[in-house]
């Protein structure tokens, strides 16, 4: 296989481009700071993935910033802290704040001179405006959470992904999903017959940090530690 061998690629955004862990533990400190015990990074991140994933589950229509403002609650009363309404919104509105990786704009600006790009988020458009504005790319087709009405890992969001490329003329087999994501996109994704490049930012990590653990791991037709050593694996034309 060859990285050359795609016309687009289909991007998950946090976790992949934007460094969602930094964003939520910084998000957290409010609560993490008022402990008696310090919780490790990634105790924070595993009982954040837990909510979240319940709440994506319970209330999939919900818009994302709504349901982090959900999340923020439950962790806190995991922690046997208060936390108002107020202070919960406030996180549900940080994602614009969460920074992207450092190499995340260079290289979606060499893969944009190849390929046509997508996302496919599991988050609002709001939210996602302001991460696109730290990305800097014009992107060919974004698909949110907020317009399939239900958060990956859920069978809607990938039919509504193929279905959004069939219909801008893109061949399922020329269509490379590209994510860090275990749980929410490579296990459906191969389940959906698509090929994937593992972006493994936890590389150096143990564990899954704010995704659920996905029970075996999906196969995976490319793996990279990184965006950059995606971009410079297509420049060299070795991958």
């Amino acid at each position: 296989m060859s990285l050359r061998n795609y016309d687009a690629l289909s991007f998950d955004v946090y976790g992949t481009l934007i460094d969602w862990e930094s964003g939520m533990l910084a998000g957290l400190r409010p609560l993490t700071d008022r402990l008696d015990t310090e919780m490790s990074d990634d105790a924070v991140l595993e009982m954040h993935a837990r909510h979240e994933s319940a709440a994506q589950a319970w209330t999939p229509a919900r818009r994302y910033a709504d349901l982090l403002a959900t999340v923020y609650r439950r962790c806190a009363e995991d922690l046997g802290l208060a936390a108002g309404w107020e202070e919960c919104a406030r996180y549900g509105a940080s994602v614009p704040d969460w920074p992207a990786f450092p190499d995340s704009a260079d290289a979606l600006a060499y893969l944009k001179q190849h390929y046509r790009m997508i996302v496919l988020s599991n988050v609002d458009n709001a939210s996602f405006a302001g991460s696109a504005a730290r990305l800097g790319l014009d992107w060919d087709g974004v698909f949110t959470a907020e317009d399939v009405g239900s958060y990956k890992p859920a069978q809607r969001n990938f039919d509504y992904l193929l279905a959004q490329t069939g219909a801008m003329g893109i061949e399922k087999t020329r269509l490379l999903h590209t994510a860090e994501s275990m749980f929410h996109d490579h296990v459906p994704a191969r389940a959906n017959g698509l090929d994937n490049a593992w972006i493994y930012r936890r590389h150096a990590k143990q564990g899954f940090g704010a995704t659920m653990d996905p029970g075996a791991l999906a196969p995976t037709t490319f793996r990279f530690d990184s965006m950059a050593e995606m971009a410079a694996a297509h420049e060299r034309g070795d991958v």
